[in-house]
């Protein structure tokens, strides 16, 4: 084995341990029954209500306002707004990297980075910069930021713009060599007035020096609206969703592995005896039962660039399975987990799980299962991103339309609420862990800040 792949390997096996819960719960195959979503876990105790209406939270714990839209950059640039997905990683000196997407529409610039007027677009060099506009000069406003936050002084330390030029970066996922894809949820592109298509996943690396990452579209990974990215830690194969009503599941099985750009190959996800089925649970009579374990295929897809906008439809005439916006995804255990926001009858939501199947390559087949549908708003209300915690817990942000919270889910599969905001329709993103387990650190979208919250998290160890 060479070097390059033994290091890949370790890598990745590193992104799955946060799943240790769930995994334990796997392995002793706990009652389908609990896994409905009931909402009488602990957690961390009743929530206490901010004076200042931006997060409750248990007692014991607190939190920061590291970033807020608007403030100056130390490359000069504004902070954009929406921030959405995120993740954190190690740097030198026990420093926290932190890469922040921004869903920023293309030209907003009341959210962008540049100022109203673009007056500080000069600033940074037009090379790198994926659609500068037509003529150049009029720069798409979505991007991600980079902030470096010191999780013993508990000091954000400098920030800066980290990729420029892109489109409604909505959510995405950490690789297992240390950087972030960035994924766009949109296909605007130069029928609709802008300079370049979008559409694409972008790497940024989550690196110390100030600078923007090379803009280059990782157009292997297909043309659609993408939303989230999770690796599987022993084969390094990516999966992706699709913000869609009638989105699919997606894999990326990469040429190389840790070189995206080298190309591979897009699938989608298909049910061995159900070709081209409807997983949403809309029709009335659910179609998808909870825990019944639902034998895969996987399809290869043709025309990936997809210029009009089809890739989904094709997939589904070809076989693949449908699903009800998928948003975030996350690998632990044995198991990829993934939201489907608007999945269930009543519109809620939904979790489900896939296990790959055997072979260097998750390889062929594997199983899928409905994990989670509690088709209650008082339970869980339209799960967007979600995580893993140190503890072996899954954090789920919510995005429903009134208060929203942060939801844990025990390796029982039982609900509780670590965090809320008052404010209606205040969805939370981004949610992810320091590296010393110090600090969670999540998005208040709306807000347009980034919050680092401590406590007593050994409670649930």
């Amino acid at each position: 084995m060479s070097i390059a792949r033994r290091d890949f390997l370790v890598r990745s096996a590193a992104l799955g341990l946060g799943f240790a819960g769930l995994g334990r719960l796997q392995a002793r195959g706990a009652s389908i029954s609990h896994l409905a979503g009931s909402a009488n876990a602990d957690g961390f105790g009743p929530l206490v209500p901010d004076p200042y209406r931006i997060c409750d939270l248990p007692a014991g714990f607190s939190y920061q306002i590291l970033s807020r839209q608007g403030e100056t950059m130390d490359d000069g640039l504004l902070v954009p707004g929406r921030h959405d997905g995120m993740a954190a990683f190690e740097g030198h000196n026990g420093l926290t990297i932190l890469v922040r997407n921004h869903e920023v529409e293309y030209r907003d610039t009341r959210q962008g980075g540049f100022g109203l007027r673009d007056e500080l677009f000069s600033k940074i060099d037009r090379a790198r910069v994926y659609d500068a506009g037509p003529k150049g000069d009029t720069p798409a406003q979505g991007g991600t930021t980079t902030l470096f936050y010191n999780t013993k002084t508990r000091k954000l330390e400098r920030h800066f713009m980290s990729l420029a030029g892109t489109v409604y970066n909505c959510a995405g996922g950490p690789t297992p060599w240390g950087s972030w894809l960035t994924c766009e949820e949109t296909t605007v592109g130069i029928k609709d007035g802008a300079g370049r298509d979008h559409g694409w996943v972008f790497e940024v690396p989550a690196r110390d020096h100030v600078g923007l990452a090379d803009p280059v579209p990782l157009k292997a990974m297909g043309r659609f609206r993408h939303e989230a990215v999770a690796f599987d830690p022993r084969s390094g194969i990516c999966y992706l969703t699709e913000d869609r009503d009638e989105g699919l599941l997606y894999r990326f099985i990469a040429t190389t592995p840790g070189r995206l750009r080298d190309g591979g190959r897009l699938q989608a996800l298909a049910l061995a005896d159900r070709p081209s089925h409807d997983t949403t649970n809309w029709s009335g009579q659910p179609t998808t039962r909870r825990g019944e374990p639902l034998a895969c295929t996987w399809i290869d897809l043709e025309e990936i660039e997809a210029p009009k906008d089809d890739l989904r439809n094709r997939g589904f005439v070809a076989g693949a399975a449908r699903f009800a916006r998928g948003e975030g995804c996350w690998f632990g255990g044995d198991a990829l987990y993934f939201c489907c926001t608007s999945g269930g009858p009543k519109k809620k939501g939904q979790l489900f799980r896939y296990r790959p199947g055997a072979g260097e390559n998750a390889g062929d087949g594997g199983t899928l299962e409905l994990f989670v549908e509690p088709d209650d708003a008082s339970i869980m209300d339209n799960p967007d991103n979600i995580t893993a915690a140190p503890w072996g817990d899954l954090i789920v942000c919510e995005d429903g339309a009134k208060d929203n919270y942060l939801l844990g889910i025990t390796p029982a599969g039982e609900v509780y609420k670590f965090a809320r905001t008052p404010l209606d329709e205040h969805e939370w993103a981004g949610a992810c862990f320091s590296p010393d387990g110090s600090t969670m650190f999540v998005n208040s979208q709306r807000l347009g800040i980034t919050l680092a919250i401590r406590g007593p998290w050994k409670k649930r160890d």
